[in-house]
């Protein structure tokens, strides 16, 4: 597989973060009492359930971080999974050896991030294998967790899908809000690219006759936000008969049972805020050998 470029800037925050969360500041006083600082122990990352792997560097960043707060040698981690890996029940990802503490303590945090991000990949190549030969593709949204849209967004492309926007200063969007209080589309259009030339521009429109009014004022990137697959179809067509270059997106309350008929309407993209704010963990668990 292709560099997936894990968010190697963004990720230790976020294990910080959630060491902390799950700390409190203080110590694990579970493991604390039971277990004696010299013992050391194997343990594997297996999986529970069918799905894609992906958050895998984040297993040795956790431990790195929980043995660098016990003053305990780091584990050392041996991957046997890759990120995009599909993976079967049974399975092993990843084998731990070191300090049984350092083990413990890290285990839920790790798991709690490595289960989100598998969830979010198995999901998302779900949508990638019913678009297969369609010529679409699927795409993320900002609908992601707060503080953990870099490693969602890495998900989503370990799983095979695409990012959109990372936030709101890479891209404009314009949507309906934005229409009513510039006026109109072609105001608002207008009102970005005076301001902003240098930066790209997507605009939501929800009817035919809109699509053709965002083009004409020389949008090349639409959302079509709610349409039947009919009125998409149309839409489509009628956007593509203008001649320009414009990229399509079908949005808005797509399903899997769906996916593929508002793929062949001929959109480039179907967007699916589900893959980051409502996909179910991938069941891995951390087992002492």
């Amino acid at each position: 597989m292709t560099d997936l470029h894990f968010p190697r800037e963004a990720a230790p925050h976020l294990v910080v973060t959630a060491l902390d969360e799950d700390l409190g500041g203080g110590v694990d006083v579970t493991t604390d009492a039971t277990i004696p600082p010299g013992q050391v122990s194997t343990a594997q990352l297996v999986v529970r359930a069918d799905g894609v792997l992906a958050g895998i560097p984040v297993v040795a960043m956790v431990f790195d971080e929980v043995a660098r707060r016990l003053g305990a040698e780091p584990l050392r981690v041996e991957t046997l999974r890759a990120d995009g890996d599909a993976l079967a029940r049974g399975d092993v990802a990843a084998i731990v050896h070191g300090s049984t503490q350092v083990t413990l303590v890290g285990e839920r945090t790790m798991l709690n991030l490595v289960c989100r991000l598998s969830g979010i990949a198995t999901h998302t190549r779900a949508w990638a294998e019913r678009l297969e030969g369609t010529g679409a593709t699927v795409l993320d949204t900002r609908k992601t967790t707060p503080g953990l849209r870099a490693l969602e967004k890495y998900a989503v492309r370990a799983g095979g899908g695409t990012n959109k926007r990372m936030g709101l200063f890479d891209v404009a969007m314009i949507k309906d809000n934005h229409k009513l209080a510039a006026g109109s589309l072609s105001a608002a259009y207008a009102a970005v690219l005076a301001k902003y030339p240098d930066v790209p521009v997507q605009v939501e429109v929800t009817t035919r006759e809109e699509a053709l009014e965002a083009v004409g004022v020389g949008a090349r990137f639409l959302l079509c936000d709610n349409m039947s697959v009919d009125v998409l179809r149309e839409t489509v067509d009628a956007v593509r008969a203008t001649g320009e270059a414009v990229e399509l997106e079908a949005t808005g309350g797509l399903t899997l049972d769906v996916a593929r008929d508002y793929a062949l309407t001929g959109v480039d993209y179907l967007s699916v805020g589900g893959l980051t704010h409502s996909s179910p963990i991938l069941d891995l668990a951390l087992d002492l050998a």
